[in-house]
C-alpha cells in the first residue's frame, strides 16, 4: 500500500519542514508516504463568497486529478470522526487488505475542501473540534501515521 498526503496549502516554515522530515524518516522502514503540495488557489484576503467558491472548485479539480480509480481517499475536516490512535491503527490495517492501491489523505486551505472532494471521499477524519494550521496538519497526520505502524508492529513508542 502506498500513502500519499494532499496539501492544498504549501509547507513554508522550517519547523514543520524539519518535523515532517523527521517522522517521514522514521515512517519509511513501514510505507512509502509522499507528500504533495501547494494546490491552493491565489485569492485576495477580501475575496467575496463566488471567488472562494471558483477557488476551491479549481483546488477541488487539482486533488480530483490526482486520484487513481483504485485509490481511497480520505478526508481531513472538522465534521469526520474522531479516531484514537489506536483506531487509526485499526483503519491503516483493514485500508491495507481493502484492495486499494494508495490511501490518500488531503488537507484543504483556509478556505476548506471542495464539495466534490468531500462527495468523493471514503472517509472524512478529524483530529479534534479545534481548527490546526494546514502545515500543523500535515505534521500531526505524519506522526500519526508512523505511530499507527508502530502500534500495528506491536514495537514501543505508543504509550
Amino acid at each position: 500500500m502506498k500513502y500519499r498526503i494532499i496539501s492544498v496549502g504549501k509547507i513554508k516554515e522550517a519547523f514543520y519542514i524539519d518535523g515532517i522530515r523527521e517522522y517521514r524518516k522514521r515512517l519509511a522502514p513501514y510505507a512509502s508516504l509522499e507528500l504533495v503540495e501547494g494546490l491552493e488557489e491565489k485569492i485576495s484576503p477580501q475575496a467575496r463568497k463566488a471567488e472562494i467558491a471558483r477557488a476551491l472548485e479549481k483546488e477541488g479539480d487539482k486533488i480530483l486529478a490526482l486520484l487513481g480509480d483504485r485509490d481511497l481517499l480520505v478526508v481531513l475536516d472538522i465534521k469526520g470522526q474522531q479516531m484514537t490512535s489506536e483506531e487509526v491503527a485499526y483503519f491503516i490495517e483493514k485500508m491495507n487488505l481493502s484492495g486499494k492501491s494508495r490511501i490518500n489523505f488531503v488537507i484543504g486551505g483556509a478556505n476548506g475542501i471542495s464539495s466534490r472532494v468531500k462527495k468523493r471521499a471514503d472517509y472524512l477524519w478529524s483530529f479534534s473540534p479545534l481548527t490546526f494550521p494546514h502545515q500543523m496538519a500535515v505534521l500531526i497526520l505524519t506522526e500519526q501515521l508512523y505511530r499507527a505502524f508502530k502500534i500495528i508492529k506491536g514495537e514501543p513508542y505508543h504509550k
